[in-house]
């Protein structure tokens, strides 16, 4: 028998090490270059919002075959030199076969295992996709108590849980489901006083629902298609729903500002993706055109990314408010 959220860490461990996930998913990056080109601008805009320090960190937690960053760090060469010459590329990243990817697309970066390693200087970090493969624990609302889940024999089992008093109330109907990534709460923790005690930000593009809410988010990818996420352990990409409000929470109350979440559509179409792929789809024949312009549609139409994908940042406390968190006019 094992608690949920350490047999989904060994199941994405060894998913991760062993296969490649793109066979399985697609991920923002992967569908248009112009998401990494407009989110390494938007580092180049925050970074002069915060001083443009230099040197300063450029992290990315999860960079996958290094898509976004080679992206990004093309759109700052061409149009922002000094943030290019003033930072430090550094990638957290635990999987050794897509370090290597990594590094063949990224010369010169630094690698990490988590983010308590990195150097201790202003940063500015961007997370795709990052916080939802994350490890989860499952309680469920029984009897007027609490029971958590488990995996046995590829099923899960509810023991009853020794926390239970601590998490009274927040579920208000038996056989409620509530959801707690502790390790993106650490984390959020870790930004959180680590951007209140000097310049940074940093940028999670992520799915979930803007406000924390009871339910069963757990899901599995295998080769392009659901499937059960406790059969064959590690053969499945497993995630689940960021809780973004309780992120927002613990950063917050860790001393960093928090801007947003909001809908990915309109924080992409506030920094120009559609602007951006109309001059890019231009350049190209037909057919490579329409794909382009495609893509941006996927990105950023609420009925298909553009409104399930949140925007998320955490900032110093002195830093203005970032671009694509600007208030809706009134």
């Amino acid at each position: 028998m094992e608690r949920l959220d350490r047999f989904m860490a060994c199941a994405n461990a060894i998913y991760y090490a062993a296969r490649d996930p793109y066979a399985d998913f697609t991920t923002s990056p992967e569908i248009s270059q112009v998401f990494g080109e407009i989110l390494g601008l938007w580092a180049a805009v925050t970074w002069r919002l915060i001083g443009a320090p230099d040197p300063v960190l450029l992290v990315e937690a999860g960079p996958g075959r290094g898509t976004l960053m080679t992206d990004a760090l093309r759109a700052i060469e061409g149009v922002a030199a000094d943030f290019r010459a003033a930072l430090r590329l550094h990638l957290i990243e635990t999987s050794p076969r897509l370090r290597a990817l990594q590094a063949g697309r990224l010369p010169g970066a630094t690698w990490h295992d988590g983010l308590d390693t990195l150097p201790r200087m202003p940063l500015l970090l961007l997370a795709n996709e990052f916080l939802d493969a994350l490890p989860i624990r499952q309680f469920v609302a029984r009897g007027g108590g609490w029971m958590e889940r488990f995996v046995e024999d590829g099923q899960l089992i509810e023991c009853p849980s020794p926390g239970a008093a601590s998490r009274a109330g927040l579920c208000r109907e038996a056989g409620e489901v509530y959801e707690v990534c502790e390790s993106a709460l650490a984390i959020a923790r870790w930004l959180g006083a680590r951007l209140a005690a000097r310049p940074g930000a940093a940028l999670f593009l992520d799915y979930g629902p803007e406000a924390s809410a009871p339910g069963d988010s757990l899901q599995a990818i295998r080769d392009g298609r659901p499937a059960d996420p406790l059969a064959s352990p590690g053969s499945a990409d497993l995630t689940a729903h960021v809780d973004f409000a309780a992120f927002a929470d613990a950063a917050r109350r860790a001393g960093a500002a928090v801007h947003g979440p909001v809908p990915q559509g309109k924080f992409l179409a506030r920094l120009g993706l559609f602007q951006r792929t109309d001059r890019l789809a231009r350049t190209q024949p037909p057919a490579r055109a329409l794909g382009l312009i495609e893509a941006a549609r996927r990105l950023a139409e609420p009925d298909r990314m553009g409104r399930l994908f949140k925007a998320l940042a955490l900032c110093h406390p002195g830093c203005p408010t970032p671009p694509g968190f600007e208030a809706e006019p009134a």
